[in-house]
């Protein structure tokens, strides 16, 4: 037995058991479920080639000192919430009044794939752009459609002082704003509209994440990810509205908006990554499902049991068709200030 943040007793998270042939055999494929689609992708045309130099970045200045708040949308293409939020705030010709303002598109190549029938494949087109961050990838001869479009839009990045990166998940589940670690990235998360949590972590083994970048987990800059509900419904839009007008509303003289503040603030201590091909929930949890008892099984990964380490335990963004060696689902629970202690199970 292990002990968490708060010196709480803490149980194991995976649990090997024996297992029968016939339990180690694949399970058949099941296909996806039919996503409802609610939205279409907005129209970028007027914004693609941007006014400053760099592809689908649009940047203004205004006429006073003040920081340069940047709201990047499309890291995935089919996540256009976010894209349809800038695009509207541009046609209303909203513009700072001090500091800077950059509104970035960042993969529309992606979002032209989608097609309503296949919505996910639309994601990226060759590789997760949210795992394409590391200082030494963007610096590597390596190249991909995503890595070559981030060493582009790397200056808007590395001139950012705050910076809201704008996502929405697949399958159901409460919105969140996601931080790393770092005092500034974690204090901007308390002040984002539209969500009720915010939630802590250290980012993915697989890659470095926009808001992991050392721009912002090293220094002053802050970076927070807004999941702001699922994929293709409207309410997403509004809550993302909701976010990004609390963010730049002070610098660009908006009115303030009756969104939510984060109520609950909580830690990720376990991140659990699918070891098989044969992960699976024991019922299809929602993101910001709480499991009462430490020791309750939550999913089984190929022989082993995904147990909750301790009471009262969150489950973050659960993936219910997880790919061997993707994340799973993150377990979290009510922030005591400490860092979390497990590493990726």
């Amino acid at each position: 037995m292990t002990h968490g943040p708060d010196d709480s007793p803490r149980l194991p998270v995976r649990v090997a058991r024996p297992t029968t042939f016939l339990e180690r055999l694949p399970p058949p494929v099941s296909s996806l479920p039919r996503w409802k689609i609610g939205i279409t992708p907005p129209d970028l045309s007027p914004w693609l080639a941007g006014n400053c130099g760099i592809p689908g970045v649009m940047h203004y200045e205004g006429r006073r000192p003040g920081p340069h708040i940047v709201c990047v949308s499309l890291i995935h293409g089919n996540e256009f919430a976010g894209a349809t939020v800038l695009d509207r705030l541009l046609r209303r010709r909203v513009r700072p009044r001090a500091g800077r303002l950059s509104l970035v598109f960042a993969n529309p190549e992606a979002m032209r794939q989608f097609d309503p029938c296949d919505p996910v494949r639309a994601r990226c087109v060759d590789e997760d752009m949210n795992r394409v961050w590391f200082p030494a990838m963007l610096d590597s001869r390596q190249t991909s459609y995503e890595l070559d479009r981030a060493r582009i839009l790397l200056p808007v990045i590395l001139t950012a002082d705050r910076l809201l990166d704008l996502h929405s998940m697949l399958w159901p589940g409460d919105p969140l704003v996601l931080s790393g670690l770092s005092p500034t990235s974690r204090a901007m998360a308390r002040r984002v509209r539209g969500v009720d949590v915010c939630v802590a972590d250290r980012g993915h083994r697989s890659g470095c994440r926009l808001i992991d970048h050392p721009r912002f987990s090293n220094g002053s800059a802050a970076a927070c990810l807004l999941e702001a509900g699922q994929h293709w419904h409207e309410a997403t839009v509004t809550r993302t509205m909701q976010a990004v007008v609390s963010l730049i509303g002070p610098c660009c003289g908006l009115p303030a908006n009756d969104g939510v503040l984060p109520r609950r603030e909580m830690m990720v201590t376990d991140v659990i990554t699918a070891r098989t091909g044969l992960f699976r929930f024991v019922m299809p949890f929602h993101s910001g499902h709480v499991v009462a008892d430490a020791g309750t099984v939550v999913a089984h990964d190929g022989g082993d049991e995904i147990r909750t380490p301790y009471d009262r335990c969150m489950l973050v963004m659960p993936n219910l068709r997880p790919a061997r060696g993707h994340t799973a689902v993150r377990f979290a629970r009510v922030d005591t200030g400490t860092q979390p202690p497990a590493p990726d199970q």
